[in-house]
């Protein structure tokens, strides 16, 4: 495979892992990984892919690790795996194809009546004791 497609399909599915691991999808992740390496036919691959994943889950949850770090890594697992096993390209691109993104639900609060509204609809009055000696 030419390096600059290597590199390319590395960097991509390394972006995809670090969208797993943000939003806590370790386990989706660990069987495609696990699926990925395991096709190389070395079961020490896979099992050091797999360490990897858990040391990073971990490391990224208590901010130990930054994100940069995470995709570097995973950007070279991947592209040692093209280099030895171009058969790879399927599942390598998987991950990045499949790779969770955030969403975002936009709500609507309907507040009626006086007072102060925080976080939910409110329908009716609100009243705010103050004492006057404060």
């Amino acid at each position: 495979m030419y390096g600059e497609a290597v590199m390319a399909v590395s960097t991509g599915a390394a972006s995809g892992v670090l969208s797993y691991l943000i939003e806590g999808q370790v386990d989706i992740l660990r069987t495609r990984i696990s699926a990925i390496f395991r096709r190389s036919g070395n079961p020490q691959e896979e099992a050091t892919a797999l360490q990897v994943l858990d040391e990073h889950s971990v490391a990224l949850t208590r901010r130990e690790i930054t994100e940069r770090t995470v995709t570097d890594t995973w950007t070279e697992l991947f592209a040692a795996l093209l280099d030895a096993h171009s058969d790879a390209r399927t599942g390598i691109e998987e991950v990045t194809t499949s790779a969770p993104t955030r969403t975002l639900n936009i709500d609507s609060q309907h507040n009626h009546g006086s007072g102060v509204f925080i976080g939910n609809s409110h329908y009716g009055d609100i009243n705010i004791n103050t004492r006057d000696d404060r």
